[in-house]
């Protein structure tokens, strides 16, 4: 999962950054005196700023509210940490362990453009081919976009579509399959220049997700399992939530329920863009996945010629780890994270590529309902980190990342980023308090909606999403996005023509203002929607819809 352009400038991309006010009912789970021997013994192996690192990871869950975290480094080959912390559920009494399975979420793209150099070095797919060469439907809303776009392009998030365009078709999950959404790419609008900006996107992973699985011959998750999480000996990793057994040592997600109300919230198959987001994993595996990256591809032992064993080439990686599409750095909002502002910034395949401390970063963060990550490379040192957290909270991962990259990059300098990172939340939570005064300050109270109620029920279709069914129900007008079960929500007046759905689900945090145009004659002609908070995630991307009246909708539809 995405998130929102706030989460961006605080934790660099694309993981949800969440806030908290209340203190958590289990804030005593894990203390440093409660763990493991093991543990105790295995921070000998740590440089020194990080002798106090399981106290350090449990202020930032207490900082954070965060139920439990993991965390595994890798350094020249070794895995010199991982470790669980906290609970895998709160209330309940089973622990996060290095075993423990998180939703990576959008970590899972490393893991597709893997694949499609893996299919690239066998002759099965070309990265500067046309899409349409394997997908000869595959259509974007601008003729020459669609002629225009490569292989390699969907990878980059430079195609000119907006940010996070097009995911409302399958996030909150939708009945659409694969395929389906991939069609509807036709439908959903560009707002920039074919490779002249960088915007998030998910959608044409769904895209490379299908070039997998006709290059292969094989369903995505039967691919990734077979050709990488096997041969690196991810023994623990799936591909999605429907492969979770009962009885599993599997994490549990947390979210703000209305950004305030700590609550776990049910897992989630992303099972239509498997590409863009739908592994789980443990640190220990992903503990593997890092140390093949930092070889070059290139896997532990020998085939059975005695030659070693390559995952993929260091060409390949070489692809991965190049800028494709630059990204603008931009002042961080608050001066204690000035020291965190890259020289560069930058996106590959699957990649985010910036800089820290003269030294390179590669690196990708991820957001799920309830559980977002970090996992962070430094090639030149042979290091790696990552962070796995069941809330939806980029500070905390970011503070732990940090925390182990000063270790090894700027060791003279202990920088507490747990509590710079409560002032960026602080500084996030006053952005969007004033935002909601100043429509509260610009609101008419006393206004009436133009319309008696039952005059704006009906159905709205949308070009790309589809339809949008507005009742009237006991004098309450009810919102039902027809093809995702949980955008379900009661209409309020706000004022004139502009009511406000509050979702039944509340872990969304994606209330939205829904604004009504009439015509002439006092019919309504459209309606528009945007998310009433800075704070909800990109994904909801209703600024980008443009429903009608459905009689509307079949007039148009014919006339094309």
């Amino acid at each position: 999962m995405p998130l929102s352009p706030l989460s961006l400038r605080l934790t660099g991309c694309c993981a949800l950054l969440a806030f908290a006010s209340a203190a958590p009912a289990w804030s005593a789970a894990v203390g440093p005196e409660s763990r493991p021997v093991a543990e105790q013994a295995a921070q000998a192996a740590l440089p020194p700023m990080l002798q106090d690192f399981g106290s350090y990871v449990d202020s930032a869950r207490a900082a954070f509210h965060v139920p439990g975290i993991a965390v595994a480094i890798v350094k020249d080959g070794k895995v010199v940490w991982e470790q669980g912390y906290g609970l895998r559920e709160a209330g309940k009494p089973d622990k996060v362990d290095a075993h423990t399975l998180f939703a990576i979420a959008s970590n899972t793209k490393a893991f597709t453009a893997a694949a499609l150099q893996m299919l690239a070095e066998q002759g099965k797919v070309n990265m500067d081919a046309r899409v349409t060469d394997y997908l000869p439907w595959f259509q974007m809303s601008d003729p020459y976009v669609t002629h225009e776009m490569r292989v390699r392009d969907l990878l980059a998030h430079r195609s000119g579509l907006s940010l996070g365009a097009g995911d409302l078709l399958y996030w909150p999950p939708t009945t659409y399959s694969t395929k389906e959404v991939v069609e509807r790419l036709a439908k959903v609008p560009l707002t920039n220049g074919f490779r002249s900006h960088y915007a998030y996107d998910n959608i044409l992973f769904a895209v490379a997700t299908l070039i997998i699985e006709k290059a292969s011959g094989q369903t995505y998750a039967d691919y990734i399992r077979d050709h990488i999480f096997k041969p690196v000996g991810m023994d623990e990793s799936l591909i999605d939530m429907t492969y979770l057994k009962p009885g599993m040592d599997v994490a549990t997600g947390h979210a703000l329920f209305d950004f305030k109300d700590l609550k776990p919230v049910p897992p989630m198959a992303w099972l239509n863009d498997p590409g863009a987001g739908g592994i789980y994993a443990s640190v220990h595996d992903l503990a593997k996945w890092m140390n093949v990256q930092l070889a070059g591809g290139q896997l532990p032992g020998t085939d059975a010629d005695g030659k070693p064993r390559r995952l993929f080439s260091q060409d390949s990686q070489n692809q991965m780890w190049t800028v494709l599409t630059p990204i603008p750095v931009s002042k961080p909002p608050i001066a204690e994270l000035q020291p965190l502002m890259p020289n560069f910034s930058g996106y590959g395949e699957g990649w985010f590529l910036s800089d820290y401390h003269g030294q390179k970063m590669v690196w990708h963060t991820g957001g799920w309902p309830g559980m977002v990550s970090r996992l962070t490379l430094v090639p030149a040192l042979h290091l790696g980190v990552v962070v796995l957290t069941n809330q939806e909270s980029g500070a905390a991962f970011n503070a732990i990342t940090y925390r182990v990259l000063d270790a090894y990059l700027n060791p003279g300098n202990k920088t507490d980023w747990v509590a710079v990172y409560e002032k960026a939340v602080n500084y996030a939570h006053g952005n969007a308090d004033e935002s909601w005064n100043k429509h509260q300050a610009l609101r008419d109270a006393k206004s009436k909606p133009s319309l008696p109620l039952a005059n704006y029920a009906g159905t709205y279709r949308d070009p790309w999403y589809g339809d949008i069914v507005i009742s009237n129900e006991n004098g309450k007008l009810r919102m039902r996005f027809s093809k995702t079960r949980q955008l379900i929500g009661t209409m309020e007046p706000w004022q004139h023509d502009t009511f406000i759905v509050r979702w039944d689900d509340r872990a969304l945090n994606a209330d939205a203002f829904v604004e009504f145009a009439l015509d002439a004659d006092g019919h309504v002609r459209d309606m528009r929607m945007q998310p009433v908070s800075p704070l909800t995630d990109f994904s909801f991307d209703f600024q980008d819809l443009r429903p009608v009246p459905l009689k509307d909708a079949d007039a148009a539809a014919k006339a094309e």
